[in-house]
């Protein structure tokens, strides 16, 4: 059999023969073709859409054979220059396979790892001109050694900032800058007893910092409306961990009912919500929906940061405490600032203070908002058997898949070069709640122009409709 590619790659005339399925055939006769001299280093091959048409074979049979091919050598791709042959120092002996020195690593063509933004849209300009400004104005004092709590210029523009967006009802003496969310998380396990309510969905990187300090978790059950916040009761907990602007992964905000209710149980039982404010700056299709911190001030820590709003690289976060906490937090961050630089954070106050932060998200608002809908829009082209959700606020979408096919899905992904992250791995273990397949797709790490292959690959991945 043969493949005419139509734009520009090398006619292949391939005969796809002995056992196994189309997948195997096709990657034997790539690799004799490419054994025997009949494809050359450097050679170009057919799309795969050009080649699959032609061999009478599907195009993710064909995508899935180039994958696995670059994976051990043989072939090489670079995203939008098409796949080629690769570069040998000499060539391979007939009969005998290629064997790694170590396990392989794929490389990522493709990335829609969740949580992240996109990083080349930084607002460098924007940044240098607070920078210089906030340094022209720094008191001597700024470049002694640091408060631990922060520098006073960024908490009360923090203050300021959040009770206009946020609905925070906090003072300057009350917030404490810290290196990101989970800096500030440790440092609340450091004042925190007893168990830990968690939603039964969420990150186990963050369970882990709970586990590590030596604190039990208990998850709650998730649906739609967010944590069900009615089982507390049960649970013994001290503390509650929520995301309640935007829940992580599964997308739904915490109802306000139940809003309400955590802070009913918090005033009955002396307990603390922890309140990281996930997402609340990127809403897409609602108003925005202040925090729960609002509520009770002396019942909620109130965790945010600037790692999807501007950068994770620049380690800047902060806590909006009780005020009966405040001093506790402090002696466990240590007499002095060794975790967030000054100039950062007097540059972070002029950021904001003058307008751009709330510029650039806008921005980006607008930015992510064309890549969900791209998402969404694509899925439901090329695979409308395919549940999105989570999708009115965030950075990130929930595919949900059947049942039994979340694993095979992430390695025809990986062989892809295509980085997602299943759904599996954020179950709490010790949760009732029955088990979902899915992939936690992130849509704010590739650059605009790079999104749609990225799609394209992700519909690859997929499992067909049944």
């Amino acid at each position: 059999m043969s493949g005419l590619p139509p734009d520009g790659g090398s006619d292949l005339h391939l005969e796809l023969t002995g056992g196994g399925g189309a997948r195997v055939r096709l990657m034997r006769a790539l690799r004799e073709a490419i054994r025997s001299g009949l494809l050359a280093p450097g050679t170009r091959l057919p799309p795969y859409r050009a080649l699959a048409l032609d061999l009478g074979i599907a195009r993710n049979t064909v995508a899935a054979a180039y994958a696995e091919l670059v994976e051990e050598g043989w072939l090489t791709s670079r995203q939008g220059s098409g796949t080629y042959v690769a570069h040998r120092a000499a060539p391979l002996e007939p009969d005998r396979r290629r064997v790694p020195d170590r396990p392989s690593r794929l490389r990522v063509i493709h990335d829609l790892m969740p949580s992240s933004p996109d990083a080349a849209a930084f607002p460098r300009s924007s940044w240098i001109t607070s920078a210089r400004r906030a340094l022209a104005a720094a008191p001597s004092d700024a470049f002694g050694v640091g408060d631990p709590r922060g520098r006073p210029e960024l908490r009360q523009a923090l203050v300021d900032y959040l009770a206009r967006t946020r609905g925070v009802r906090t003072k300057a003496e009350h917030v404490v800058i810290c290196s990101g969310y989970a800096h500030g998380l440790r440092l609340v396990c450091q004042v925190l007893g007893g168990p830990v309510a968690v939603e039964a969905y969420g990150l186990d990187f963050h369970r882990s910092i709970l586990t590590g300090a030596g604190l039990t978790t208990v998850p709650l059950t998730v649906d739609a409306h967010g944590a069900r916040v009615e089982e507390l009761s049960a649970t013994g907990a001290k503390a509650v961990l929520l995301t309640p602007a935007h829940q992580y992964p599964t997308g739904g905000a915490l109802h306000a009912e139940r809003r309400a209710a955590v802070i009913d149980w918090a005033r009955a039982t002396g307990g603390l919500l922890l309140e990281d404010d996930y997402d609340g700056e990127f809403r897409y299709d609602r108003e925005p929906i202040g925090a729960v911190q609002g509520l009770d001030p002396d019942r909620v820590v109130y965790f945010g940061s600037t790692s999807k709003s501007l950068s994770p690289a620049l380690r800047l976060g902060w806590m909006a405490l009780p005020g009966r906490l405040v001093d506790d937090i402090v002696a466990a961050k240590g007499p002095r600032e060794l975790w967030s630089g000054v100039t950062d954070q007097l540059t972070l106050a002029d950021f904001i203070t003058c307008g751009a932060y709330d510029r650039q998200l806008r921005r980006m608002r607008g930015i992510y908002r064309r890549r969900r809908d791209l998402l969404t829009v694509t899925l439901a082209e090329r695979a409308p058997h395919i549940t999105v959700s989570g999708i009115a606020a965030g950075l990130h979408a929930v595919l949900d898949l059947p049942a039994g096919s979340e694993q095979a899905t992430l390695r025809a992904a990986r062989r892809l070069g295509l980085a997602v992250e299943g759904l599996g791995p954020h179950r709490h273990p010790g949760s009732t709640m029955p088990p979902r397949d899915g992939l936690v797709i992130g849509y704010g790490t590739p650059r605009e122009h790079a999104i749609a292959a990225a799609l394209d690959a992700l519909c690859l991945a997929l499992p067909d409709a049944p």
